[in-house]
C-alpha cells in the first residue's frame, strides 16, 4: 500500500485540530479518502454501518464528547470486526499513566500534538510510514508506543 492509498479516520471534537490535521496530510499527501468525525458516538456509529469501507488508521483524540477516546478504543478492540484496525491516540495530553492504560488497552501509537505545524505533519507522516509499512499490525513494545515529532526516525 502506498501513502496516497491511505483510508485516513479522524475522530477530534476540535474543529481546528481537524482543519490543522487535514491542511497537514493534504500538503503531504492526497490520501484517498479522509473523513473526520467530532465525538466518539459519531465514530463508533460510522465503524459499525455495514457499507462503511473501514479506515486504514484511526486517529483518535482521547478528550471528545458523548464517548470518549477510551471508551472508544475499547469498543474497537473488542469487536472483532475492528479490533485490528490500528488506532493511533492523538492527544494534547500526557500522563504516564494514562500512556501505559492505553497501551494496555491496545492502542497501536501513542502522539502527543504538537503546536508547530511542521511538527504535526512530521509526525503525522512517521507514524503513516510505520503503518503502511508494518506488514502485519502489531503493537510495538512499550518503548516504542510513544511517538515523537522531535526525534528522528528511520524504517
Amino acid at each position: 500500500m502506498k501513502l496516497n492509498e491511505l483510508n485516513i479516520l479522524l475522530a477530534d471534537d476540535d474543529t481546528d485540530d481537524c482543519l490543522f490535521f487535514k491542511e497537514a496530510i493534504a500538503e503531504l499527501i492526497e490520501p484517498a479518502n479522509f473523513t473526520a468525525v467530532h465525538d466518539g458516538e459519531q465514530l463508533m456509529q460510522l465503524l459499525s454501518q455495514e457499507t462503511t469501507v473501514l479506515p486504514d488508521v484511526i486517529f483518535l483524540d482521547l478528550n471528545m464528547p458523548r464517548k470518549n477516546g477510551f471508551e472508544c478504543l475499547a469498543e474497537i478492540k473488542q469487536n472483532k470486526k475492528l479490533q485490528k484496525l490500528p488506532v493511533i491516540i492523538f492527544s494534547t495530553s500526557f500522563e504516564q499513566e494514562v500512556v501505559n492504560l492505553l497501551y494496555q488497552n491496545g492502542a497501536q501509537y501513542f502522539i502527543r500534538k504538537p503546536a508547530a505545524f511542521a511538527l504535526f505533519q512530521k509526525i503525522i507522516l512517521q507514524t503513516l510510514t510505520l503503518i503502511i509499512h508494518a506488514e502485519k499490525i502489531k503493537q510495538p513494545g512499550i518503548e516504542g508506543f510513544v511517538l515523537n515529532a522531535e526525534n528522528s526516525f528511520t524504517i
